[in-house]
């Protein structure tokens, strides 16, 4: 990476530390580490490292299964070197959780993640060295077995899908609700006493007016049959509210937060 590459992202970094910033989120699948990469150097250059909090993830492939401690531990090492750092606030796991593995790309089971060998086992183990200090999910899959991991109160964060689009996460939603249904999950957790991250917030940028990102145009997460369908949505939101696509930037945002079960958004910028 060229110095003028990491100007801009350090300038960015810098003026989200003045204006009173302190939570990063990044991740290691994130431009195949290079996001962790490049958050690290800004906040070592600046000289604030130790002044932040830094939230990543780990995601599990099938080939990681077998032993999954030590692919979540040697995740953790790799993303550790990559910031810069000996430890981080928050370690999530990446991985939407189903009743059974592949139900959706790359999901995992509850049993993978509370059962002997599993994900909270590996987790509290790098809790324990001083490596992390809080443990979370990404609350993507099936709303039943996410519940179930949800329930075991081991958890101490989730990052779910919520916006102006799609807030099922946050509600019940109507039989002929037509979108993916996350269940109101976020009712659970609130039980649960979790914090909870609104992620999605421009529904992948379709509430902000943007263009598909180069993320949006390969994941088999959110694809792009979804974006093209929530461009169209967004504008027929417009239609109704007597707004232009600019002002949805500031609407959407307000949305998110406005949930009284949910602690923080996180919104994504582009690059890496």
């Amino acid at each position: 990476m060229t110095k003028s590459d990491c100007d801009p992202q350090r300038a960015v970094v810098q003026r989200a530390i003045e204006c009173g910033v302190n939570w990063f989120d990044t991740a290691a699948t994130y431009g195949a580490g290079q996001s962790e990469s490049s958050l690290g150097v800004a906040l070592q250059v600046l000289g604030v490292a130790d002044k932040v909090h830094i939230a990543t993830k780990v995601r599990l492939l099938p080939e990681h299964l077998g032993d999954i401690r030590r692919h979540v531990k040697t995740s953790l090492q790799e993303s550790l070197r990559r910031l810069g750092v000996g430890h981080v606030t928050l370690l999530q796991l990446h991985n939407a959780v189903t009743a059974a593995r592949d139900d959706e790309p790359s999901s995992i089971t509850p049993d993978d993640v509370l059962g002997p060998g599993g994900v909270l086992e590996a987790f509290e183990s790098l809790r324990a060295t001083g490596a992390v200090r809080w443990l979370g999910l990404t609350g993507i899959g099936q709303p039943k077995a996410l519940r179930q991991v949800i329930s075991s109160g081991a958890f101490d964060t989730i990052q779910t899908p919520y916006n102006m689009l799609n807030p099922s996460s946050g509600r019940s939603m109507p039989a002929a609700f037509g979108e993916i249904d996350y269940g109101d999950i976020i009712s659970d957790c609130v039980r649960q006493r979790m914090g909870v991250f609104a992620i999605r917030v421009y529904a992948a940028g379709a509430l902000a007016g943007n263009p598909p990102s180069e993320h949006t145009l390969r994941t088999k997460f959110f694809p792009l049959e979804l974006y093209r369908n929530d461009v169209a949505c967004s504008a027929r939101l417009c239609d109704v509210l007597g707004c232009q696509s600019d002002d949805l930037v500031d609407i959407a945002l307000r949305y998110a937060i406005s949930h009284p079960g949910i602690t923080a958004a996180i919104v994504g910028m582009g690059g890496t």
